[in-house]
């Protein structure tokens, strides 16, 4: 399979089996498409040009991003959540959509007032969007939101073999920075879907101008602006946790590639004088967001930190000369090093994590690129990546191979002053980052059966044969599906970044409970086709939805912050728990094509993977919301049904219940059990209200890893 017949999937934290499903599904041949219900047509307004913002006059001028009719928004969104919520939870938030969405009510005046918005800005979702993805996030950018290119295993025979590939990189950025400045980067057309139209290039002009910076409730997106600041002439490079500025203009004229290399090696035997060394101060961006912004308000007490301060954050990018991580070389270890860094007793301190772009070359061939991801999209960040790949492999032969005869000023390090209050900061960042390692379970999967030629042969779009491939193993592991994001780039209109697939459609529903449902009559594999074309034509719908602006989730979010500029409490509508359910994604996906050999990766986007909705323990997952509402000595009804044992001993029902049973009698419940009819499927019953349901295999009482139910007795996992 050749690089081009790639395509870099991303899906943290979740172990899917794809050989599986992309195995079940290569077995088949597509029948033409059935008769189905199709997604409602999207109605659309004749698009409203914007007016062309400074330095766009390169760019074809773009639409703005329409605003999708309040009742088709709606309706779609009821229709997503419909088959992932119980019957009397979707009746209940159908009765609160339709109050929200009644004529004259507070959704149409929301409406008017975003159609108003629309007006008066470039993009109505914007603002609103950056916010509440990225910047009111407080979590850690490694894992939580940075996401990481990883290129092809070099093997360097020495430091000097790594440096020359560093400095071939820096001189490749250097040249793709020429371009971008002089606006000659050629405008994107997409590809896929509706290809052809123009997108908007405005992404680009932020990956080396671009900085996050920490705030207490909510970070700044920083750009540098030539006529507020000079333009940075500097690139920070990272080396045994120390930093370094690497001036790459000097008296007007900018360092060839040797003169890089001089000035690498320079920085190499600087950083290795341990007399020298500073503490790790780098570590500091890898905690939560609020944490970081307190500490770095303590550096900047100091006029020496706030030097050096200034120095990174208007610094081009970084580059990382990382040390070998100590590990078996596979795309997983080497996707991990990117990811954080293997912590803080590896790489993990030798990053700043608010810098949009850090190059990581390591000494073991460990190489590729770390991201914070506010100020650009992925296809953005792969686009640079290839540039600058293919700038690598054409001047490959003609790389450095000596130091640089011109007499250039040493790098200059960066000097921290550390109190003992930045000196626990720190402490507690690398106890926090340690804990981003452990918590981590990741996995590359790397599949070679076929890629999208064969798809395409199909006549299928790869991407939606990939998603219901995912939907398929997801409900194979866990018996159900959960709310699942793919992202959608609405670059097709002005200053547009993304909106969201809802893959977890209906029709894939039904093609998964006929593939995996060995208790009923078997369904006719022929019909199987229909229902896996079906699904497939679903998906590419919501696609074809989402790049053209009408999808639902902008537009719920736009709605909702409105709500909340305007209304003294927040409707109904977005605290009821069926759409706080639908926007907790346990499945978060990627797909971005590739022409050279790397693979994107990112950590998972909710804390416990698959177990925020599927436990592993009752008491883990509902504990929060549910159960610790019950009144004590509560009489509770554990209500169960008939269990299939596909890969499981017939035991395992048995053991799970009599372990729930246990911790409920512990506690000082009253416990009735009661079969219903509802295969693979548990429930607590507390005065007739469900306030608990999973699948019965996702119950482990008695796991060992599992300090609470270690000690009972017989009960395994």
């Amino acid at each position: 399979m050749s690089a081009s017949d790639c395509v870099s999937l991303s899906i943290p934290r979740v172990d899917l089996p794809l050989d599986v499903a992309a195995s079940a599904l290569q077995s088949t041949r597509l029948c033409p498409q059935s008769e189905v219900t199709k997604m409602p047509i999207c109605e659309k307004a004749p698009p409203k040009m914007a007016a062309k913002s400074p330095g766009s006059e390169e760019e074809p001028g773009l639409p703005k991003l329409p605003v999708p009719p309040l009742q088709q928004t709606l309706a779609t969104y009821l229709r997503c959540v419909q088959h992932l919520v119980p019957q009397e939870q979707f009746r209940r938030s159908q009765a609160i959509v339709k109050q929200f969405g009644a004529p004259g009510g507070l959704g149409e005046t929301l409406q008017q007032k975003l159609l108003e918005r629309q007006e008066k800005t470039a993009n109505w979702v914007s603002e609103y969007w950056l916010n509440d993805m990225y910047l009111n996030n407080r979590l850690a950018l490694p894992v939580n939101s940075s996401p990481a290119v990883i290129f092809a295993r070099q093997h360097f025979q020495d430091t000097n073999d790594q440096l020359r590939f560093a400095a071939n990189l820096i001189s490749g950025v250097l040249s793709y920075k020429a371009l971008l400045d002089s606006r000659s980067i050629p405008t994107d057309c997409a590809k896929g879907q509706l290809s052809g139209q123009p997108l908007c290039m405005k992404q680009y002009y932020g990956l080396f101008s671009s900085y996050r910076l920490p705030g207490h409730t909510q970070d700044t997106l920083v750009a540098q602006k030539s006529s507020v600041m000079p333009e940075p002439e500097h690139v920070i490079v990272a080396c045994c946790n120390q930093f370094f500025v690497l001036d790459v203009v000097i008296n007007f004229r900018r360092l060839s590639e040797g003169d890089l290399f001089t000035q690498l090696r320079k920085i190499v035997r600087m950083a290795s004088n341990e007399d020298e060394r500073l503490p790790p101060i780098g570590l500091l961006t890898s905690d939560g967001r609020s944490e970081w912004t307190e500490a770095r308000t303590v550096l900047m007490k100091d006029s020496t930190n706030r030097d050096s301060l200034d120095m990174i954050e208007r610094c081009l990018c970084l580059v990382c000369l990382d040390a070998p991580g100590g590990m078996e070389l596979s795309d997983t270890n080497r996707a991990l090093q990117l990811l954080h860094g293997g912590g803080c007793s590896k790489n993990g301190a030798n990053r700043w994590y608010d810098k949009s772009l850090q190059f990581v070359v390591g000494r073991d061939g460990t190489c590729g690129v770390v991201c914070e991801h506010s100020p650009f999209d992925g296809i953005v960040l792969v686009q640079c990546t290839e540039h600058l790949l293919k700038h690598m492999v054409k001047t490959s032969k003609k790389m450095v191979r000596a130091d640089s005869v011109s007499e250039l000023p040493a790098p200059r390090r960066l000097r921290w002053k550390c109190s003992p209050e930045i000196q626990g900061l720190l402490a507690s960042s690398a106890e926090k980052l340690q804990q981003i390692v452990k918590n981590l379970d990741f996995t590359v999967y790397k599949f070679d059966d076929y890629g999208k030629t064969f798809i395409k042969q199909q006549k299928c779009s790869p991407d939606a044969f990939i998603q219901v491939a995912l939907q398929l193993a997801f409900y194979r592991l866990h018996g159900k599906l959960v709310p699942t994001y793919e992202s959608a780039s609405i670059r097709r209109f002005h200053e547009g970044r993304v909106d969201n697939i809802r893959s977890a459609t209906p029709e894939a529903l039904r093609f998964v409970k006929a593939i995996t449902d060995h208790h009923t009559a078997a369904v006719p594999d022929s019909e199987k086709l229909l229902l896996l074309k079906d699904a497939i034509r679903a998906q590419t719908e919501y696609t074809v939805m989402a790049i053209t602006g009408m999808a639902i989730d902008n537009h719920l979010l736009g709605l909702r912050e409105l709500a909340r500029e305007t209304c003294e409490e927040l409707p109904e509508m977005f605290t009821d728990e069926t759409y706080l359910m639908s926007n907790r994604f346990v499945l978060s996906t990627s797909q971005v094509p590739t022409t050279m050999e790397m693979f994107c990766c990112y950590g998972p986007v909710v804390p416990n993977g698959p177990e925020e909705q599927l436990p592993s323990s009752v008491y883990c997952a509902v504990t929060p919301a549910r159960v610790l509402a019950m009144p004590k000595n509560a009489q509770v009804i554990v209500r169960y049904g008939p269990y299939s044992s596909i890969g499981l001993s017939v035991e395992h029902r048995t053991y799970r219940l009599e372990g729930l049973l246990a911790v409920l009698a512990e506690d000082g419940h009253q416990v009735l059990l009661e079969k219903i009819e509802d295969w693979n499927v548990v429930e607590l019953m507390v005065n007739g209200e469900v306030v608990f349901r999973c699948n019965i295999k996702d119950l482990e009482f008695g796991k060992p890893s599992h300090p609470r139910f270690a000690s009972r007795g017989p009960f395994r996992s």
